[in-house]
């Protein structure tokens, strides 16, 4: 009944107040569950099916969260530096496209698994950027080769070493061009190596050639201002 005096009823069995209508008012569950040991065998109850669901899901869950085992195959001769399952960190520098950042590397069996930047310097002080910190997802390319190919064939490191030093020194004997082609190189340890390589066989012409170059911005900066570098732009500091 409402405050202004009306009253509803939810139907006509309620109007009446029938009987059938005050039974169900009491009874909230008309459906009756079967006692235990007296379910029809012959068919399956929603009941049991809802008990089957639960388990099987259940049952998937458990067998899912329980990990694979993996054992650590001990080294024949173990290096000293390499303990199974104790990561190594090593210092080195990132560069591509014009990008250049000092960073950690961690490996861990000899795998490099995290690039970090290096705290220790003064410019970047430990910043990175995402296209350094992406960079170790090159080394597991699946389109790297995993052996050496020769002419067209896969062959041993021993075999691909001897034959390439076989046609270096035919070439240095006639007197042959060598062309050294590479992307850019700012390490001074492996421009070193270049430069013993490269007085080892005088005729070789070492070319640096990156896929996504600066060379135009270069030359520009060196044609008007006299200096072959990349600007590096300071946002806060211009006056507008």
């Amino acid at each position: 009944m409402m405050k202004n005096g009306k009253v509803y009823w939810q139907g006509l069995e309620e109007l009446t107040d029938s009987q059938v209508f005050e039974n169900k008012i009491q009874d909230e569950f008309p459906e009756q569950l079967p006692k235990l040991g007296q379910e029809d065998s012959g068919e399956s109850s929603r009941r049991d099916f809802l008990k089957l669901m639960g388990f099987g899901v259940a049952a998937v869950s458990l067998a899912a969260c329980e990990a694979p085992v993996r054992k650590a195959i001990p080294y024949l001769n173990k290096p000293v530096d390499a303990d199974p399952g104790i990561p190594n960190y090593y210092a080195s520098a990132y560069t591509k496209s014009g990008e250049y950042c000092p960073v950690v590397v961690k490996t861990r069996d000899g795998r490099p698994i995290k690039v970090e930047g290096n705290k220790l310097c003064s410019i970047t002080k430990g910043g990175t950027s995402a296209q350094v910190e992406a960079s170790v997802l090159s080394l597991y390319d699946n389109d790297r080769l995993q052996i050496p190919v020769l002419n067209g064939e896969t062959a041993e490191w021993d075999t691909l070493d001897s034959e390439v030093k076989k046609q270096l020194s035919s070439i240095a004997v006639s007197g042959g061009a060598i062309r050294l082609v590479s992307n850019t190189i700012i390490s001074p340890a492996t421009l070193s190596v270049i430069e013993k390589f490269k007085a080892k066989y005088p005729n070789t012409e070492h070319v640096m050639y990156d896929a996504q170059s600066f060379s135009g911005l270069l030359d520009s900066n060196e044609m008007s201002f006299g200096a072959r570098i990349i600007p590096t732009y300071d946002s806060p500091k211009p006056q507008l």
